[in-house]
């Protein structure tokens, strides 16, 4: 996949999912208001925080495509951790404002003696058609994610995933509403509220992971020595540092060589193993390798 088309996806992502929470927080946070249904109101504030958030990642998606320039030799694909960075803080934000609602209307209604009426009818086919909507969404968006390995189109993913939950959530909370519980309703919202803030905190935690240039996995250690095996010069890889720009790598790799070979040998060595990475491992941007007389004792790759 070009980068053309690798951006061109993750704008369709991002536009689809901005579409569809456009609709879903003025059906949910209208009907929730009209239907007295505490639990489809926080779910449309959750649809309206993503809304708000998937503008602001629009605007980060458009900038994150610009080619590379003399301040930024590596693209502005960085700006897409960026970008979920924000989700993840709209997403918390959301969840906590929820919360404190929430368990204000469960002590209101715990305390009140009078005789309010439930839910109605059209709140729980709002938040079915969520669920059904949601369902889709999540599905399709991480099979988008998969194609272009979009960090931003990831966590689009993961939230309407936990849009799920929090839709089934307030569904339960409707149903029991119009049977007469009415604490039940906002205790959903409440419920739903604290599958919204794992939810943040996830998409943070891995988008920040990028953007402090953590040391490879595992896996791409070991795809990174399986490639290097091909190159018949005695070889020691003794240390690998990434660095995560959107969905391309650039990597510093130290080797070892024979103590016995001279400069020209080394530099030729490097180059090798430099064109092989950049061939071999489609997401690789720039390759750094520095290269000194191999040790007696080979080191592991930090994973």
């Amino acid at each position: 996949m070009t980068v053309a088309e690798r951006h061109k996806k993750t704008i369709l992502a991002v536009n689809l999912g901005l579409i569809a929470n456009t609709l879903l927080a003025i059906l949910k946070t209208g009907v929730g208001i009209i239907g007295h249904s505490p639990a489809l109101l926080a779910d449309g504030i959750n649809s309206t925080s993503d809304v708000a958030y998937g503008i602001v990642v629009r605007i980060f998606m458009r900038f994150s495509g610009k080619p590379a320039d003399e301040e930024h030799p590596y693209g502005h694909d960085r700006l897409e951790s960026i970008a979920a960075v924000v989700v993840g803080a709209f997403v918390i934000t959301t969840a906590i404002s929820i919360f404190w609602a929430s368990i204000n209307k469960v002590y209101e209604l715990s305390t009140r003696t009078d005789s309010s009426l439930g839910a109605t009818e059209l709140t729980l086919w709002i938040a079915l058609f969520t669920v059904l909507l949601k369902i889709w969404l999540s599905f399709w968006t991480y099979n988008i994610s998969r194609q272009t390995s979009s960090n931003v189109v990831q966590a689009l993913a993961a939230d309407h995933r936990n849009d799920i939950f929090s839709a089934m959530a307030a569904s339960i909370g409707i149903i029991f509403s119009r049977m007469g519980f009415l604490w039940v309703d906002p205790l959903a919202g409440g419920l739903v509220s604290l599958i919204i803030l794992h939810t943040g905190i996830e998409i943070i935690r891995e988008s920040a992971a990028d953007l402090m240039n953590t040391l490879p996995g595992q896996e791409l250690c070991e795809t990174i020595r399986e490639k290097l095996a091909k190159i018949d010069e005695p070889l020691d890889i003794e240390e690998i540092h990434g660095h995560r720009f959107g969905q391309y790598m650039v990597i510093n790799i130290t080797i070892g060589i024979s103590p016995e070979l001279t400069v020209a040998e080394g530099d030729r060595i490097a180059t090798l193993v430099e064109t092989t990475l950049l061939a071999e491992i489609e997401y690789m941007r720039r390759v750094f390798v520095h290269y000194h007389p191999m040790e007696t004792s080979r080191k592991e790759i930090p994973g």
